[in-house]
């Protein structure tokens, strides 16, 4: 079994964004030369995370950050957390920290529409996204 590890380095520009990565992924993967395995990202920051979700049609993005604005708001009265971005953490926990996404023939195994986005919820920063892929 082979083991390959990279960081990627991830500027956002704005309070709540979503980034499509997969490209950025997809040539981490033909750099490892796996050809078949398992790819796990992880965002080791408590006020983002990471998903998979459609990258054809950038309004599904859109609707998904306007919902969540929505469900879990930046000010709300009964936030105690000091920093002033429970928000945030709310946010990031509830859509996660990390996937494991399959890898067939050195690529990415998504679906026709789906694309791996990382999501900021307390930028603009710079943030991590580590990248281990084991396989053969």
């Amino acid at each position: 079994m082979k083991i390959f590890t990279k960081e990627l380095i991830i500027n956002s520009s704005s309070r709540v964004e979503f980034i499509d990565i997969t490209s950025k992924v997809t040539q981490i993967i033909k750099e490892s030369n796996i050809g078949d395995g398992i790819c796990h990202i992880f965002v080791p920051h408590t006020t983002a995370a990471i998903t998979i979700n459609e990258n054809a049609d950038s309004s599904v993005i859109e609707d998904i950050m306007k919902k969540i604005q929505d469900l879990i708001p930046e000010v709300e009265k009964y936030y105690t957390h000091i920093e002033g971005n429970s928000d945030a953490h709310i946010k990031s926990s509830i859509v996660g920290t990390s996937i494991n996404v399959f890898i067939s023939n050195n690529k990415l195994k998504l679906g026709t529409w789906q694309g791996i986005f990382f999501c900021e919820f307390d930028g603009p920063r710079q943030r991590k996204v580590w990248i281990k892929i084991f396989g053969e």
